[in-house]
């Protein structure tokens, strides 16, 4: 590796915790001027209420990286194990999540 390789590696730490990931199967998307926010959901059948698992709340370069790098991977994904299948799901109620303010 060259100096400046070994200059732009990036330390991550990923704690025990994140580690296990958290289900979910909603995200609902919300947007202002200046920030993206994305809430993460486990919405599970029956259950008259869910609570927000995660909120990431990104600039728009890094909201539109994160849809390049996804669209990239799901290419790859769908070129090793075909496509995937998008289900029709349920609407969700107009007054479920938070509002669009930021």
């Amino acid at each position: 590796m060259s100096k400046e390789e070994v200059k732009n590696q990036l330390n991550i730490e990923l704690d025990e915790k994140i580690a296990d990931g958290t289900y979910v199967n909603l995200a609902i998307i919300n947007h202002s001027v200046s920030e993206f926010v994305v809430d993460f959901i486990n919405v599970m059948p029956g259950t008259p209420k869910s609570k927000v698992k995660s909120r990431i709340i990104l600039t728009p370069q890094h909201a539109k990286r994160l849809l390049k790098a996804l669209a990239e991977n799901i290419q790859r994904f769908e070129n090793s194990h075909g496509e995937i299948k998008d289900y029709e799901q349920p609407p969700i109620p107009m007054n479920f999540g938070p509002t669009g303010q930021a």
